[in-house]
């Protein structure tokens, strides 16, 4: 692991203003890297998926913005990923054998696209960056 860090929602609720920042200082551009998203929740979430915006910001300035739909449940509600008690933990796959292009700190930012403004129940929001080996 080359970076990982998880940030708490506030009272468990995700407010579509609340965009979730992280900078991720990147040495290496050699090497391939896998970018995974952490999502933890409870298990009284609304819906069984999740969808989000997120936009990667490189030290050179160079914006991506994407938009990735997560699966958190099947279509029979049983909650995917791995669950303690009432609590679901989702590592998820997000971009894939990627090299940093540039050295330097490289900002994502992670807001919900979901229809309702509110989200309860959403516990925290990651990002985990893997050296391919």
């Amino acid at each position: 692991m080359v970076f990982e860090q998880n940030k708490k929602i506030p009272e468990s609720v995700w407010d579509n203003k609340n965009i979730v920042s992280f900078n991720i200082p990147v040495s290496d551009t050699a090497s391939a890297h896998n970018i995974y998203l952490n999502i933890r929740n409870s298990g009284k979430y609304n819906y069984s998926n999740l969808y989000l915006f997120i936009t990667t910001i490189a030290p050179n300035n160079n914006t991506l913005k994407d938009t990735l739909q997560i699966v958190l449940a099947d279509r029979h509600g049983k909650w995917l990923g791995k669950g303690v008690g009432d609590i679901w933990f989702h590592k998820v796959p997000y971009k894939m054998n990627v090299r940093f292009p540039v050295r330097g700190i490289y900002q994502i930012e992670i807001e919900h696209a979901m229809r309702d403004k509110f989200l309860p129940e959403i516990y925290d929001v990651g990002v985990r960056v893997e050296l391919l080996k």
